[in-house]
């Protein structure tokens, strides 16, 4: 049934391209986000250009247009010569969708991806800060093109896109290419772009939406007891998909092309918040239906940010499990109990509640067997020092047994160059909520919502202490190794 049904959709889309037209810019015109020119632009239309219509029928006189590098938006009909689409007679055959470590992935549902085409079964990548790798790699240039304009110019302070990344194909940590989110080449982009520009479910969740979309009873944030949080998951008709964990406020704020962002852009570098001057991570896992639930459940129990009655972040579809629980979230969550499940990758999830009020990497701690961990947050006040395993925590639950070291790492390395990992609005600084353990037989590689701030003892719902939030886990020597070499270096003191 699945392959007919693939076989059905590549049907419709080669008759949705046989059909497709092409215009010429009779005039330099602007590219807008919406049929309208009330909006900024996004990009300029030169005299002679080609692009391709997205639809064949003017909206409000304007035409829905893509161009040659991929950007989508809206320009004057007036100012385009349309010329008749292709004459197709006959379906080209369809080539197959490359899928776990380059195979050949039959499953039609979104998936984790190094590059366009290249699927694993996850990836993690870590944004450089600016203060020490500037710009981009190589010799790429920032583009929006997921809609909106790059805002260096506005932000006027330093950015960086340059990335490290590792994966279930390579779990070393490698130096990556091109401006990152930017590109259908890199991680970030080449994920996202499956999704946004696909047609698949999704939820998007951010606690920092910046009011696009806007959020009841929050302004450009939500705060306690909302879950610290952010990311996106997407699934196909069976319930299988991926679900992407990002740390960068502002982005993503859309799930999909139909349904975009008002007001802002939609990848980083073209949002409001400047998301790329200090350190970021990003991490995409695959999963299969029953993963799916599970983190749907965590997600749930962390009290995340979304609202389910707005398509541009949520759009229900396939299961109808699945579709019952993600219509539940983007609403606090009454749950003091966290939850932990292990997926069909052998990835362990870890849900905070907001209402167990402790300090949450003495809580990883803890539910990793007290193994000892080297975090890496935005550690700042109310920033908790570095602990041993016989630091008193009153700030703390009778369900839980004692935590062994949590020590905050303040500076990493790459390439022989020395980056901080305090958090702060210095352009060095760390936005990234990363960690590994340090003691027991595991090697565990730790991706999480949650800074290392609050409190260990006094005010017990004070900062990440009162919010929920999620960690993905991996057991992994060679990818723990590789993190750890990126956060070593200097260590907070000891509370």
């Amino acid at each position: 049934m699945n392959r007919i049904l693939q076989f059905l959709a590549f049907i419709f889309l080669w008759a949705s391209f046989a059909t497709a037209q092409t215009a010429t810019v009779t005039r330099n015109a602007n590219l807008y986000p919406h049929p309208s020119s009330d909006d900024e632009s996004i990009t300029k239309l030169t005299k002679g250009a080609e692009v391709r219509l997205v639809e064949p029928d003017s909206t409000n006189r304007y035409y829905h247009v893509r161009t040659s590098d991929g950007l989508t938006g809206y320009t004057y009909a007036r100012f385009l010569k349309v010329q008749p689409g292709s004459d197709m007679s006959s379906p080209p055959a369809p080539s197959p969708t490359p899928g776990l470590n380059g195979g050949t992935d039959t499953t039609g549902a979104p998936v984790p991806l190094l590059a366009k085409g290249h699927s694993v079964d996850w990836w993690f990548v870590f944004k450089l800060n600016s203060g020490v790798f500037p710009g981009c790699g190589g010799t790429a240039v920032q583009a929006c093109i997921f809609g909106g304009e790059v805002q260096v110019q506005k932000w006027k302070s330093p950015v960086s896109q340059q990335f490290v990344f590792a994966s279930s194909e390579s779990p070393a940590l490698q130096q990556g290419s091109n401006c990152l989110g930017d590109t259908t080449g890199d991680p970030v982009g080449a994920t996202f772009e499956e999704v946004y520009d696909g047609s698949f479910s999704y939820v998007v969740w951010n606690d920092q939406f910046y009011q696009d979309p806007k959020v009841a009873g929050c302004g450009d944030s939500c705060s306690a007891p909302w879950g610290h949080s952010k990311g996106m998951v997407a699934w196909n008709d069976a319930g299988e998909g991926l679900v992407m964990q990002v740390t960068t406020p502002d982005w993503p704020g859309a799930g999909s092309k139909e349904h975009p962002r008002m007001q802002h852009g939609n990848i980083l570098g073209c949002t409001k918040d400047n998301d790329i001057e200090v350190s970021q991570h990003f991490f995409a896992l695959r999963l299969k239906k029953d993963d799916l639930m599970k983190v749907l459940t965590a997600l749930q129990n962390a009290s995340v940010v979304t609202d389910a009655k707005n398509v541009q972040v949520v759009k229900l579809g396939g299961p109808a499990d699945v579709q019952a629980l993600a219509a539940h979230l983007g609403v606090k969550s009454g749950s003091s109990s966290i939850t932990q499940t292990t997926l069909s990758s052998g990835v362990q999830l870890i849900s905070k509640p907001s209402h167990l009020n402790v300090p949450p990497w003495q809580m990883v701690s803890v539910v990793l067997g007290g193994v000892s961990l080297r975090t890496a947050t935005w550690w700042t006040n109310p920033a908790i020092d570095s602990t041993t395993s016989d630091t008193k925590i009153d700030c703390w639950d009778s369900s839980l047994a004692n935590p062994g070291a949590v020590a905050i790492a303040t500076t990493g390395q790459w390439e022989d160059k020395i980056f901080g990992l305090k958090g702060g609005p210095s352009p060095n600084s760390n936005h990234a909520k990363i960690g590994v353990s340090t003691s027991g037989d595991h090697h565990f590689a730790i991706f999480g919502d949650m800074n290392q701030q609050g409190s260990i003892s006094g005010k017990c719902s004070s900062s990440q202490n009162g919010r929920g939030g999620l960690f993905y886990v991996i057991d992994d020597a060679t990818l723990a190794n590789s993190v750890q070499n990126l956060i070593k270096g200097d260590t907070a003191p000891t509370q």
